[in-house]
């Protein structure tokens, strides 16, 4: 900081001072996630040793729950507050005991989250959760592939590790597969865990199945068979032989070496880089003094290198203009790449709703259908926002590649969250299920039937037989049937064709809804991006700038301030030169500490 402060840097003293923000923050999070009742709240309470999420057969866990680590046992809980003068809510914290925290968390306790929470944080002293590990229980609510699966998709943008939970009750399901895809695709750092070994005597085979599926996702996840029964028991009788047993060491040993070892090596690079951007920035306008001081007869030389360092500038202004139009152009495409993509996904939905329609009679399991048809739109969006997600950083990097560094620092990007991009689209409206009382059934026979009873009446009245005959009651009954029958048909066809409409208006106001969201989303990513790469371009104008202004000033000093001048600017050298070491040694330690996790 005294470095960046002395030379009026204030661009690279901004820089220092979010690395330093960085430092600060070793908050390292990984977020348990998997279906319903798969034993996600009670694998964190074995893990930390404490009843601190909500555990019950029919009870579900609807707020997140963050655990975290903590010099004495506390619990807040954040709720949503009134908006700020700003427009956006500011949340409101509230301490409560440790012990009620489950109780406010759950669907029982809180039920459609009546409290408005947005988190529970949890801090306990425990050895686990040491070195900045965070462990976060996502809610349980519905399947993976409804609306709350988007949303905990939508978690893990912000997710330096996921623990995907399943247990040992049945291999893993093909929603769940797909999740995985997709939470890879947004967290590279996946880990799969077996639950409710205790309970199931075949978990070993199932084991065997769920690695033959990782591998067909890919083939370095890891599957860490656990029991939270065998775990917790063997801490309330301090029993090392059952802990072992529980599989829980091995998990432990995971989160310790491959997901806090990773983030540090992450963060170590990180830093190195930072720091060796500063010293190269400061280095270049006092060396480019230096050289002109230690060589005053050389003014041709020093001249040429002044034009030299202006053809510089030049270049990096027209590469600005070059990147910026890389940007804007990408940014087009995207944007309309991305909306045909939805619209695409959202078309196939609509042809696979309306081949069901016709296949069945859509009244008789609408709820069933509308379900499924929620968690296919949900799944759909999810995948378009991923993709979107990853075009956005690749178009990131092709608007690093105009800038000379070797590496330049991409912006983050968190397009992938899609916790809340369905919440403005309307329920699928209701259908008539076509059932029919028995009243209803008679009265619809007999107005068919009405009609052949008079005909067949009238045409046997002529051989003097009465209205009300054998034979035309036997004609008002079969008239009656094929009435009845066309009937049925008519209203099968008017239910699955309003069950169509339905499917299309449902299907519109979610491209109009999601496409509107996904579009503003897609600006925001090019404002920040643009930001971004701004900031880096004007740093680097300014250190070319600032060594042609050294070597101006050079080139005036008189000869009785020179050697003064050349010893303070070594001395700073020196102090710039040791800031690179110590950037350079931090970047070698960071594969040094990657072996050691592995």
């Amino acid at each position: 900081m005294r470095l960046v402060g002395a030379g009026d840097r204030l661009d690279l003293r901004r820089r220092l001072e979010q690395t330093r923000a960085r430092l600060l923050d070793p908050s390292v999070r990984v977020v348990v996630v998997g279906e319903l009742k798969q034993g996600k709240s009670q694998l964190v309470n074995a893990l930390v040793g404490a009843p601190v999420c909500a555990v019950d057969d029919d009870v579900a866990t609807a707020v997140p729950t963050l655990v975290r680590h903590g010099a004495e046992p506390a619990a807040v809980l954040v709720a949503a507050g009134p908006a700020g003068p700003d427009g956006e809510a500011v949340p409101e914290r509230r301490a409560v005991p440790l012990g009620e925290v489950a109780a406010h968390v759950s669907e029982r306790g809180n039920p459609g989250n009546a409290e408005n929470l947005l988190a529970a944080e949890v801090a306990l002293p425990r050895s686990v959760l040491e070195g900045g590990l965070v462990l976060v229980d996502s809610p349980g609510v519905g399947g993976l592939d409804s609306g709350h699966g988007v949303a905990t998709l939508s978690a893990l943008t912000t997710a330096d590790a996921v623990l995907f939970v399943t247990d040992a009750s049945q291999e893993l399901t093909e929603p769940e597969v797909r999740f995985l895809r997709q939470a890879l695709r947004v967290c590279p750092n996946v880990a799969c865990v077996l639950t409710k070994t205790d309970l199931y005597p075949r978990w070993r085979h199932i084991a065997e199945l769920d690695q033959a599926h990782l591998t067909t996702v890919r083939g370095d996840i890891p599957l860490i068979p656990v029991s939270s029964v065998l775990r917790l028991t063997a801490a309330r009788e301090a029993d090392p032989g059952l802990n072992k047993e529980s599989g829980f060491p091995v998990l432990v040993g995971h989160l310790r070496h491959q997901v806090l070892g990773q983030a540090e090596r992450l963060r170590r690079r990180s830093v190195a880089n930072d720091l060796l951007f500063t010293a190269e920035h400061l280095e270049m306008a006092l060396r480019s003094e230096l050289d002109a001081l230690k060589d005053p007869d050389a003014a041709p030389q020093i001249i040429a290198g002044l034009e030299a360092a202006k053809q510089q500038a030049d270049e990096q202004r027209r590469r600005s203009s070059r990147w910026q139009t890389t940007l804007a152009d990408g940014m087009g495409d995207l944007i309309a790449d991305m909306d045909y993509d939805l619209r695409d996904r959202m078309r196939t939905v609509q042809r696979e709703a309306e081949t069901a329609i016709d296949a069945g009679d859509p009244g008789q399991v609408w709820p069933e259908f509308t379900e499924w048809l929620e968690q296919r739109v949900a799944s759909a969006v999810s995948d378009t926002f991923v993709w979107t997600n990853e075009r956005s950083i690749w178009l990131a990097a092709q608007v690093a590649a105009h800038f000379a560094q070797g590496q330049v620092a991409l912006p983050t990007l968190q397009v992938a969250d899609t916790s809340d991009v369905l919440d403005p689209v309307p329920d699928v409206g209701a259908l008539d299920d076509g059932h029919l009382g028995v009243g209803q059934k008679i009265l619809v026979g007999m107005r068919g039937s009405y009609g052949g009873v008079l005909m067949f009446g009238l045409l046997t009245g002529i051989a003097g037989m009465a209205l009300i005959n054998p034979i035309s009651v036997g004609a008002g009954v079969l008239l009656g049937g094929k009435a009845y029958r066309e009937d049925k048909e008519a209203r099968l066809r008017r239910r699955r064709s309003e069950a169509k409409t339905l499917v299309r208006r449902q299907i519109d106001d979610v491209v109009f809804q999601v496409g509107k969201q996904l579009r503003d989303r897609l600006r925001l990513v090019q404002r920040l991006t643009r930001d971004h790469f701004t900031e880096i371009a004007e740093e680097q104008h300014r250190s070319l700038a600032d060594s042609v202004a050294a070597a101006q000033r050079a080139t005036t000093t008189l000869s009785a301030g020179r050697e003064a001048r050349m010893r303070q600017i070594e001395a700073e050298l020196e102090k710039v030169t040791r800031l690179r070491r110590k950037a350079e040694s931090l970047d070698r330690a960071a594969p040094a500490v990657a072996a050691g996790a592995r």
